[in-house]
């Protein structure tokens, strides 16, 4: 089975991490978000100019690096930080390490493909676009006195961070164009995992990039929205998990999907989940609410082989294909 999973940061990895725990998963594919302009990846972007943001190319790297001890080894040098004061401190190895690569080819991909091999990695990883992209947003509840008028603000973690609303967040530059190979890959996968991760500006962007919309729009694959075990501070802050259907919905209209897959502690009313995803699934589509968080009461993250076993349970129940969709 060939697998993509589309996203950013911790989400993404959480994902991939899963896939890992899935034998009959022999392929997998990360295709990741280019608008970071925060931390490391931020001051690459800044300072060397032109350049990818790395960090979460970064992070998918090593959740899909060999578990032998040279892969533990690459992946534990490539996440090391700088400490210090000096121009590198805070720097991610790996994120340094990316952009060298990345200047040195002059090509992303290629760049992702070496460290890949550097890391033994089971699959590959891509960028959503070969360029980096900036978010831009219209939010409400900035102004007490006004709290429907919508501001706009730009930048990624200004998104990520804000104290208002998200009621809209766009690309630019406008329609950007994909990275041919990622579009290839959600075009020949068997199973296309959207989510978890930060709902505004780490899932959705992928669905701004034309391409890549179209593709999974047009792929033969088992399309899964996989969604957060909580609301998160500042872009999703107090959402239902209908509510990031609906946010799904309103920016990508045309999108289907095959089910959707939640954690059963995380959806307080079930039949309001699935009012919600029935306007976005085809035949035979369904909701699966299973326990897949971890035990941590500190940080809600998904644990891989609860969401692993997850997975196998919404393939099995999955829907034949209808005519016309690939064998």
């Amino acid at each position: 089975m060939r697998a993509v999973a589309l996203g950013g940061g911790h989400g993404l990895s959480a994902t991939l991490s899963a896939l890992r725990h899935m034998s009959e998963v022999a392929d997998v594919t990360a295709v990741v978000t280019v608008a970071d302009d925060g931390g490391s990846s931020g001051r690459i972007r800044r300072e060397l100019g032109g350049l990818l943001p790395p960090g979460d190319l970064r992070m998918a790297l090593v959740a899909l690096a060999a578990h032998d001890d040279g892969g533990r080894r690459w992946a534990e040098l490539v996440q090391h930080r700088f400490g210090g004061t000096g121009a590198l401190a805070g720097h991610a190895v790996g994120n340094l390490l990316l952009a060298g690569l990345m200047e040195i080819l002059d090509d992303p991909v290629e760049a992702l493909d070496e460290v890949c091999r550097l890391l033994g990695v089971r699959g590959r990883v891509l960028p959503m676009s070969r360029v980096p992209l900036d978010m831009e947003a219209e939010v409400s509840g900035l102004d007490e006195t006004h709290p429907g008028r919508l501001h706009r603000i730009r930048g990624q973690v200004a998104v990520a961070s804000t104290p208002g609303r998200v009621e809209r967040v766009w690309l630019h530059p406008d329609r950007p164009p994909a990275c041919e190979q990622a579009v290839e890959a959600v075009r020949l996968a068997d199973l296309v995992l959207l989510g978890p991760g930060s709902w505004f500006t780490s899932v959705l962007p992928h669905l701004l990039v034309p391409g890549l919309r179209e593709a999974l729009h047009e792929t033969a694959a088992r399309r899964v929205v996989v969604l957060n075990l909580a609301p998160e501070p500042g872009e999703t802050a107090d959402f239902s998990p209908e509510q990031h259907l609906a946010v799904l919905a309103a920016h990508a209209p045309e999108l289907r999907v095959d089910a959707v897959l939640a954690d059963v502690a995380a959806v307080a009313v079930p039949h309001r989940l699935r009012r919600a995803a029935r306007a976005m699934m085809g035949p035979g589509g369904r909701v699966h609410l299973a326990p897949v968080a971890a035990e941590d009461p500190l940080v809600p993250r998904h644990e891989p082989a609860a969401l692993a076993a997850a997975l196998r349970e919404v393939l099995a129940a999955s829907a034949p294909m209808p005519a016309g969709r690939r064998a």
